[in-house]
């Protein structure tokens, strides 16, 4: 076209990193394949398809004689001379046997297809290294379709002397890609000229730490040569991974303390003081003064507060947060409470109304129960300031919930919102309301330093004076006559019993049918008019479930059959009788929430764990852990031993236990050094702005990059 064409075309060429290049372009891979591990793996490009870890590996520097095999082995290496190659069987069913021996004996390799391939590579009387899983046919011990190669051949590069496993699923097998089909493509990717994986910790700390290269760790915990060389690139990965979390969370911290600007809540007034003065009826514990203490410095340092306060169930968290609430208030500010279920809202809107009783505080409670004409009068109360305290559910995220000035949000167990719902309460205001997390759930030291690691942490580790520990029993299902009678005997004494069925998803039909058979059989024992009993469900209209709540708050009845929706926000004094039915269906976290329903009066509390008579040995260690303590972090700490972090509730939501390699149990060494060292490096220099660490700085923005960046709502 020359020069005088009036348009030009612009060729970009695109750089593509190696590690982001798109999967189904890797040997052995292409659009169908490539479609099919991002659907069952989540492996977009050859950075994701690396960090696929094997989960567990098979030594192939052992060999076995042939008289040391043993059915127990699943899988074996020996190596032994072929004496004959022979197809054997009818037409239609022939299979080709391989004799091979050692010095100890003789066994068969065995192959049901591709005979003449596989014929053709066999040299009687040549060595061979056999691989596979060992059966017993015929008093006879045989390997079928094992791997197979000549002794005297040169080991291939990246040879399997710990052979990895990876894990794989039904739809990847039927492409071919079970754990050998992957381990194969792994190669294929570690075996390219182009293969190139760019170094993240800074030269000093490889040093210190003496951690090996990066590139040098991937290869190794794909194709270790030797155990020691496997411990040294998990070592190497697994600080890694902690590290950058730790960085990440701590930096976040950092940024959110010198940066994000807060309401200066700058003295304490005429509400707190009254309050303290003639509405308390009781003392507060050592532990409620100190973390008050701790608030208080928070909210007046003109930073936003972003505080988690843990504490066991009953220990008397409501008090403090409404303390918070009410120097807000002395300060001219709104506050709410976000709590995940209507029962927990309710519940809360009970105890701050009756707590701060003739104080002229307005409190308005907003549910999705709650009707258009009450919403309307709401949205007008909160936007002109009439209401101070505003108590709901996700109800409160909506959009036509506008505050004037929200200074404090308390959200109540965290973890059953999602990060984003949580996120729509910060639109609601110019400058970033103070937050005040809580959880009835103690959490592990690990998984806090992990989970929470951006947050201030406070504790409330006693419980008020007069509680008495519930004592906690285990009964086998036979014991269920003397289970009734001391039911009798202490609704005879005036008091009342919550028996809980494990209605877990209240989809299935077969729970549901579960509680109402045990609903029935409770009616049968304790017939009217002598006894009444409530029953609550999490399919129940939320009117009828509030009726039933009430009749049990009211003691118009003695026994309340229900689900683990009464787990949280139920506070009933009078209760002092729980029984969980199918005990070894629950996890320890919602056992000892439930158990934390009853022991709020000053009467002797009982939890009763009913179980079947055969028990799992991870069951057994549960029930035993609630029968032995009543200490929450001690329950947390087991449960987070028994089921890692992965399964515990809440940390699904969280994103960041979402670990490729290292394990906050066992690995806790690791997190707590990594840790130490992100402290002092974000001390030092905050911004990774020092050239000593740019590779810091460069890899924590690449993480960040393919993030949203949730640190300043946690």
């Amino acid at each position: 076209m020359g020069m005088n064409c009036p348009f030009f075309f612009t060729f970009v060429i695109v750089v593509q990193p190696f590690l982001s290049t798109p999967i189904e372009y890797l040997k052995g891979v292409g659009p169908v394949r490539g479609e099919m591990l991002r659907k069952e793996l989540q492996v977009n490009t050859f950075g994701e398809l690396l960090s696929c870890f094997p989960f567990r590996y098979i030594d192939r520097s052992r060999f076995y004689k042939i008289a040391e095999i043993r059915e127990e082995y699943p899988f074996i290496q020996v190596k032994g001379v072929i004496r004959s190659v022979q197809t054997v069987g009818p037409p239609r069913a022939k299979r080709l046997v391989a004799i091979i021996e050692d010095q100890t004996g003789t066994m068969d390799l065995v192959w049901f297809k591709g005979h003449r391939w596989i014929a053709d590579k066999l040299i009687p009387g040549k060595e061979y290294v056999i691989f596979g899983r060992p059966a017993r046919f015929n008093s006879r011990w045989n390997i079928a379709h094992p791997e197979l190669e000549l002794a005297s051949d040169q080991p291939p590069p990246l040879s399997e002397i710990l052979r990895p496993l990876y894990y794989s699923s039904e739809k990847l097998k039927a492409k071919g890609l079970d754990s050998r089909g992957i381990s194969k493509l792994v190669k294929n990717l570690l075996l390219l000229d182009k293969f190139h994986v760019p170094e993240t910790i800074p030269a000093e700390i490889l040093q210190s730490l003496k951690l090996i290269p990066r590139q040098e760790s991937f290869i190794s915990i794909h194709f270790p040569e030797s155990p020691e060389q496997l411990k040294r690139a998990q070592a190497r990965l697994k600080f890694e991974e902690l590290f950058f979390i730790q960085l990440r969370l701590l930096q976040q911290k950092f940024l959110r303390l010198n940066k994000q600007q807060g309401h200066p809540f700058l003295h304490v007034g005429e509400y707190v003081n009254r309050f303290y003065k003639n509405q308390l009826a009781f003392e507060l514990t050592g532990a409620q003064k100190r973390v008050i203490k701790e608030i208080r410095a928070d909210l007046g340092s003109g930073k936003q507060m972003n505080r988690l306060l843990q504490g066991d169930v009953g220990s008397g968290k409501t008090l403090v947060a409404l303390m918070t609430m009410l120097i807000a208030l002395d300060n001219g500010y709104q506050a709410c409470i976000m709590a995940p279920t209507e029962i927990l809202a309710n519940q809360h809107f009970q105890t701050v109304t009756g707590m701060i009783q003739g104080m002229g505080v307005e409190v308005r409670l907003l549910t999705g129960s709650t009707k258009s004409a009450d919403r309307k009068e709401i949205m007008q109360g909160l936007l002109n300031g009439e209401i101070h305290f505003m108590i709901g559910t996700h109800a409160l995220l909506e959009e036509y919930v506008q505050f004037k000035n929200l200074g404090l949000v308390v959200i109540d167990e965290q973890h059953r919102f999602g990060v984003a719902q949580r996120a729509k309460l910060w639109d609601k205001n110019l400058v970033t309301p103070h937050v005040l997390v809580m959880t009835a759930t103690p959490i592990p030291r690990t998984l806090a330093m992990t989970l929470y690691g951006d947050l201030d942490a406070s504790v409330i580790d006693e419980m008020p004076p007069g509680r008495m520990p519930v004592i906690t029993r285990h009964a086998f299902e036979s014991k269920r006559l003397e289970l009734f009678g001391f039911l009798r005997k202490k609704i005879g004494e005036g008091r009342q019993v919550y028996m809980v069925y494990p209605l877990i998803n209240e989809s299935e039909s077969m729970d549901l049918k579960n509680l109402m058979e045990g609903y029935d059989a409770v009616v049968r024992e304790f017939p009217l008019p002598a006894f009444a009993i409530s029953i609550v469900h999490g399919q129940m209209k939320p009117a009828d479930k509030e009726f039933e709540m009430q009749r049990f708050i009211k003691k118009q009845t003695q026994i309340m059959v229900a689900t683990t929706v009464i787990e949280v926000g139920v506070d009933i004094p009078n209760a002092s009788v729980m029984v969980i039915e199918n005990a070894e269906r629950f996890g320890l976290s919602q056992l000892h929430q439930l158990r934390g329903r009853v022991g709020r009066g000053s009467d002797q509390s009982f939890c009763i764990l009913m179980t079947s008579d055969k028990l799992t040995n991870d069951a057994r260690k549960r029930i035993q852990t609630m029968v032995n303590t009543t200490d929450g972090f001690v329950i947390a700490e087991t449960d987070l031993q028994l089921r890692g972090p992965g399964d515990l509730e809440g940390t699904q939501q969280s994103g960041i236990l979402d670990l490729k390699i290292a394990d906050i149990v066992k690995d806790e060494k690791i997190l707590k050094y990594s840790r130490n060292l992100a402290t002092q490096i974000i001390e030092k220099d905050p911004g990774l702005e020092l050239p000593e660490h740019q590779r810091l700085n460069h890899h924590l923005r690449m993480i960040q990059k393919y993030e949203h960046n949730w640190g300043l709502i946690s």
